[in-house]
């Protein structure tokens, strides 16, 4: 008998005595084989940044001073090239091919008005829109046209009566970017003073900024206190809610003394005629922008240049990973206040994606999540640390049976050993009742950016913090 003969007869022999001791246990576990394999390839998903693009996600320069390590560059922009500074906006008639400007705030705004373009520069439509949150139930949207209309009234106005450096001192609400793009659109400087501050912090911001103009709502802005203490400022304009139209705000209070123009933003568009200001300005190129100016958290005054603040808005559009870049399919809700600059860049790239933007006057105030996305279902937000750790508390208080600590453990180490955002199940769906609910539609939520001051006194988040969070919202998050 040859080799081959011996080998199938052994083989024969092997086969029978496996087949002869199969029963119901062998069964099973062929079974549970099987089914684990097909599972496993079923289920298998590439991480969020495959390795391959860590390995490579930074190119070392070819050159480097002595005794220094190698400066690292994005592979997007590589050594000898210039740095990603600008938005490439391009002015009709330009073309295609050719690098275009940088930009500034104004042309954000135009981007608003004019919509998407595609490759070709050709409108597509898609246009933001503003939102403006009152309650839980009751969502206003506003007409960009309408906007157009109030930037050039107010800007025109101001302008007039000789103001030059603009207070802004308002919550988050459409008057707010109003007034920021008027001031770019007709020279002015915007300054942007914390909102809701004690009167000696406010007297303090506008002797440092050295302000003329006021813009601020009724109720809120003592003006019978800081224009004795600040005799510099000349004009006053009350922006006045729906409650507060049928009261006189023009009149300034006896005693207050000083010649100070008090009007009132509603005023100011409806005395105009209908046609006035629906058309943006004549913009000079040669002309230099003024400053925005801002504070930090410990009061000290910042100036930012247009150049800054397109720069920051062009570093956050392209940081983003592609598949995650912030669309005109989004909704972004800053939940912090945009007096701080971090948030406006951010509420300011949404606008020039074409993503719709909701505005909520409790942002920045309360720290409850669920209360400043009442009424709406964000994709985006922007939220505090401290925020986000009330978040996080409140959550992890609820998660405390087995069932929920279990589920946990395996969207945590999803998470973390296979870099993984945890998919929704049928054994994860035992605690989504637990999950946070944030926004009208719960699980649409799919980015946060946390903002952080430099000089801010507030506990950084941990990283387990973090992936915790990921897993409570099933958002990914940006810091």
């Amino acid at each position: 008998m040859g080799f081959g003969d011996n080998l199938m007869l052994q083989l024969d022999e092997t086969v029978t005595g496996i087949l002869g001791q199969w029963d119901i246990y062998t069964t099973l576990i062929f079974v549970g084989i099987v089914t684990f394999f097909v599972w496993q390839v079923i289920s298998f998903r590439d991480p969020d940044a495959h390795p391959m693009l860590l390995a490579r996600q930074a190119q070392a320069s070819p050159v480097r001073n002595d005794g220094q390590s190698a400066v690292f560059r994005s592979h997007s922009s590589p050594h000898g090239m210039p740095l990603n500074s600008g938005l490439n906006v391009k002015d009709p008639g330009d073309s295609k091919w050719s690098r275009g400007r940088d930009g500034d705030l104004r042309d954000i705004w135009r981007k608003v008005v004019t919509g998407g373009l595609d490759q070709e520069g050709k409108e597509t439509g898609e246009k933001s829109r503003l939102l403006t949150i009152l309650g839980s139930e009751q969502v206003i949207e506003h007409d960009t046209a309408d906007i157009t209309r109030q930037i050039n009234l107010i800007g025109q106005h101001i302008k007039q009566n000789g103001g030059h450096n603009v207070a802004i001192y308002l919550p988050n609400s459409v008057e707010f970017l109003a007034t920021l793009f008027a001031c770019a659109f007709h020279d002015l400087t915007a300054i942007l003073v914390p909102y809701d501050q004690p009167v000696d912090k406010i007297i303090s911001l506008l002797q440092q900024s050295k302000a003329d103009t006021v813009v601020a709502p009724v109720g809120s802005f003592p003006f019978d206190i800081i224009n004795k203490s600040y005799p510099a400022l000349q004009q006053l304009i009350w922006v006045v809610d729906e409650g507060s139209k049928h009261m006189d705000w023009n009149e300034v209070p006896k005693g207050t003394g000083g010649p100070v123009n008090v009007s009132t933003w509603q005023e100011i568009v409806q005395d105009a005629t209908p046609t006035a200001g629906t058309e943006l300005p004549a913009v000079d190129r040669k002309s230099e922008l003024k400053k925005v100016v801002s504070f930090s958290s410990s009061g000290k005054l910042v100036e930012y240049g247009h150049a800054n603040i397109i720069a920051g808005i062009a570093g956050q559009l392209t940081s983003i990973p592609t598949v995650q870049r912030i669309t005109h399919a989004d909704l972004f809700l800053p939940v912090d206040s945009l007096s701080t600059m971090y948030p406006l860049v951010l509420t300011l790239s949404a606008l020039y994606s074409s993503a719709s933007v909701a505005l909520n006057s409790v942002a920045g105030k309360s720290p409850d999540l669920t209360l400043a996305t009442q009424g709406v279902a964000p994709t985006i937000i922007v939220a505090t640390p401290s925020t986000l750790e009330q978040l996080h508390s409140e959550t992890s208080a609820k998660m405390t049976s087995p069932i929920a600590q279990l589920v946990k453990w395996f969207q945590t180490r999803s998470l973390v050993q296979y870099g993984v955002m945890p998919a929704a199940t049928m054994f994860s769906g035992f605690v989504d009742s637990l999950r946070p609910i944030i926004g009208t539609t719960p699980g649409r939520l799919r980015l946060i950016f946390v903002s952080e001051q430099i000089d801010a006194k507030s506990k950084p988040l941990s990283s387990k913090t973090l992936s915790d969070l990921r897993i409570f919202t099933g958002a990914r998050i940006s810091r």
